[in-house]
């Protein structure tokens, strides 16, 4: 069946051909009309080499900036590389804080203290600043343009000093209200302000309730904290309550996009660094390989079990046909539990407080499909065979095994967060080959209970 190209391949596919036909004022009349956002979605379709003739054609600097700033980390980094220094010192000027401090992060020392040197002292010191903080952490992804006010200052005097000073802030959606040692003390949204009487000062209108977080909580947080209360920027303090940045909700955005990569990526047992090495196979390898060599060990362990009750298989030779069944559905069962729990964990909606409620409802699901699998197999396995025995010991060991990988499932990634360890690294290859391991040493040590006690 036809497929038809989407938006972002229609555009690619357009200036690509530009490009090689060197036809620059229509290069020049495309960017005019194209929003940054959609630059960088062309450029991630592209080459290298393409990347920069198309990025050098940008000749509106704030432009340039802009669309630097939506590209992923793994293009902008080389791309501001190749770049003239006074071009690229020129394009950083015109960035937000915290946009300069994330690409600058992942630029090599001295290039990094080049593009400093260009900058202004006031901004320098900014950027500085923000990579003093921890990485993923709320200080680190702040930027510190926003409107902070004296709680005195009269709604009239305010929306003066918006019209004055609005471009030097990233968004103008709230007021922060300080004391005049720098403490937030309140918030005032814009369409308050807008409404109130000229004469009202902040203090009188400001709400002292305010959702803020401190300069080291992780990101992952802040983004949930954003995603509760439905708001649009979130200010940022330090040990001592004073205003230090705010978070808006753009960059919120990214976190979550970045969380969200980040754990699908551990729940396959690699990492999202592979997306900067995509075309470097052996540090690609160097990540997957970690988590297929535990897999690995695991199989043997598995193997190394099944040699141990080879007197039961040899008794039983049936029994050796459902051994990938056992495995397999306990496997399945443990990773659908995991990834719930993962997910859980990561948007907020499973706590510490609320974890064992959750185990338990995970294990007596486990407990339900066991069953009705259980006695499925165990059937198939008695018309199958003809043997009672072995329909009876799939039976039980399926049952039991379900539930085991259920309840291991909800339980692993518990564990690996109160280690502090993300819990996204228990899913996917630990949880299988655990569940593995442990499905063989049921059914195989049900099958030999059962042949000795039972039949």
């Amino acid at each position: 069946m036809h497929k038809t190209p989407n938006r972002q391949n229609l555009m690619a596919g357009t200036i690509r051909r530009l490009l090689q036909r060197e036809a620059w004022h229509n290069i020049q009349n495309v960017i005019e009309k194209f929003y940054p956002a959609d630059i960088s979605l062309v450029m991630r379709e592209l080459d290298t080499e393409m990347r920069l003739t198309l990025f050098k054609q940008i000749k509106d600097i704030t432009k340039a900036a802009e669309t630097l700033s939506e590209l992923d980390i793994e293009i902008a980094v080389p791309l501001i590389q190749t770049l003239p220094e006074e071009q690229s010192g020129a394009i950083f000027k015109e960035m937000s804080d915290d946009d300069r401090a994330e690409i600058i992060a992942q630029l090599p020392d001295e290039f990094a203290r080049q593009i400093l040197n260009q900058l202004g002292a006031v901004e320098s010191q900014d950027v500085e600043t923000l990579l003093s903080y921890p990485e993923d952490s709320a200080g680190r992804i702040m930027t510190t343009e926003f409107f902070a006010l004296r709680d005195a200052t009269t709604a009239t005097e305010a929306i003066e000093i918006i019209r004055r000073r609005g471009e030097e802030a990233e968004t103008v959606f709230y007021i922060y209200v300080t004391d005049p040692l720098g403490r937030l003390t309140g918030i005032v949204s814009l369409r308050k302000l807008i409404l109130t009487q000229p004469d009202t000062q902040l203090k009188d209108i400001m709400s002292t309730n305010v959702v803020k977080v401190d300069i080291h909580t992780d990101q992952e947080l802040v983004a949930q904290q954003v995603e509760r209360y439905n708001i649009l920027a979130i200010p940022v303090v330090d040990e001592s309550d004073i205003l230090v940045g705010i978070i808006t909700v753009d960059d919120i955005i990214d976190v979550i996009r970045d969380e969200a990569t980040e754990d699908i990526f551990r729940m396959a047992g690699t990492d999202s660094m592979e997306i900067v090495y995509a075309d470097n196979i052996w540090k690609i390898a160097r990540i997957r390989l970690p988590w297929l060599l535990i897999t690995l060990l695991g199989g043997i362990t598995t193997g190394f079990f099944m040699w141990v009750f080879k007197a039961t298989l040899q008794t039983t030779l049936a029994l050796v046909t459902f051994v990938p069944v056992i495995t397999g559905m306990g496997g399945n069962v443990g990773t659908q539990s995991a990834l719930i729990i993962v997910r859980g964990l990561a948007t907020g909606r499973v706590t510490m407080d609320t974890i064992s409620k959750v185990i338990w409802r995970e294990a007596r699901i486990g407990i339900l499909m066991g069953v009705v699998c259980g006695l499925m197999v165990g059937i198939i396995a008695l018309l199958w065979h003809q043997e009672p025995m072995v329909g009876a010991v799939v039976a039980v060991a399926m049952s039991t095994s379900m539930t085991v990988a259920a309840t291991m499932g909800a339980f692993a990634p518990t564990f690996f967060h109160k280690l502090e360890i993300d819990p996204a690294i228990a899913s996917g290859p630990f949880v299988t080959t655990s569940n593995d391991i442990i499905g063989i040493l049921i059914y195989m040590g049900t099958a030999t209970l059962f042949l000795k006690y039972v039949f």
